[in-house]
């Protein structure tokens, strides 16, 4: 079961609070991941007073959708359509308004974003609202020696027998999970950036730079990702973030671990480049690929190197 309750928190505030925009009667588009208990996102989104709002959904779930619609007596001011945005044709030819839950883990992995940008383009009214509107990755460097050790370290013996081979392959896979802030052993840097309202699908797959400050004297281990988003539109924004230093969301941190352990100290830097491009043959799954170098006076602990990693559907979240 998939948790949602941040993104609905932060919808419902934003719906609730009537502070999005000031013509609040409105046709609205509901789409991607819309599950029975997202039919709440439709009703939120009829209580603050949307004229219309349409719900898409291409699995079966939709029926139930439906039948929490009827209970709720909101069967006329909501449409539930069962199937994809890209081939269906909604009552509506524009839209004021279009909300989405289609973020996936690192943001970008199995995400629904194509769809919302189809959406966006074939439906949005000019000066219309996309909410979320904004999403930002961020990076951070971690100590989790125990745990790399059981994750990577475990191939060196498999009851008896030498697996080590299966250790590059293990490296590639990044983990999803959750850190603990206690972890972290540099500040978090904005990496990349996305604004729904004039991204385009090419430039979902990019290369960033980074650079990461020490923050104490550690080793690290790995380094790790998640993201945030917001709702911009509207006079208070709204935004929540699936980083180590919040509550726990199912989008959890994403870890890539390095072949290599950094030995850092306060006030050093970790530098490097991010790149993210949608597989050829899968384009849901990633593949992605960390530079990096540590900058220090110390020659003994200069370290770089570059670590490619496969985000695939049989790969996550865990190895074992």
């Amino acid at each position: 079961m998939v948790d949602s309750r941040p993104f609905a928190g932060a919808l419902r505030a934003l719906l609730t609070a009537r502070v999005y925009h000031s013509g609040i009667h409105e046709e609205m588009l509901v789409s991607a991941r819309l599950s029975a208990p997202k039919a709440g996102y439709a009703g939120f989104a009829v209580r603050a007073g949307a004229k219309h709002v349409m719900a898409v959904d291409m699995s079966t779930i939709i029926h139930k959708a439906k039948e929490i619609v009827d209970v709720n007596g909101m069967s006329d001011k909501i449409t539930l359509i069962q199937g994809k945005v890209e081939e269906i044709e909604l009552p509506y030819s524009k839209v004021d308004i279009i909300i989405s839950e289609w973020m996936g883990y690192f943001l970008l992995y199995e995400s629904m974003l194509d769809t919302v940008l189809f959406a966006r383009d074939k439906y949005l009214k000019a000066g219309g609202l996309i909410f979320p509107d904004k999403a930002s990755i961020y990076m951070t460097a971690i100590e989790d020696g125990q745990y790399k050790e059981e994750k990577i370290g475990f191939w060196d013996n498999v009851y008896g027998f030498d697996f080590s081979p299966l250790k590059p392959s293990a490296l590639s896979e990044p983990l999803v999970d959750t850190v603990e802030m206690k972890a972290c052993v540099t500040n978090a840097a904005r990496v990349f950036t996305i604004d729904l309202y004039t991204v385009t699908v090419k430039e979902l797959g990019f290369s960033a730079p980074f650079k990461l400050f020490a923050e104490r004297n550690d080793f690290v281990h790995a380094l790790i990702a998640w993201f945030d988003i917001d709702f911009t539109a509207c006079h208070v924004p709204i935004k929540f973030t699936t980083g180590p230093h919040s509550k726990y969301t199912h989008w959890k941190q994403t870890v890539f671990y390095l072949r290599e352990v950094l030995t850092v100290e306060a006030g050093e830097t970790i530098s490097g480049v991010l790149v993210s491009q949608r597989n050829a043959k899968k384009p849901r799954d990633l593949d992605i690929s960390i530079a990096y170098k540590l900058e220090t006076d110390d020659h003994l602990r200069m370290a770089e190197g570059k670590c490619e990693y496969k985000m695939y559907a049989q790969t996550l979240p865990s190895w074992k």
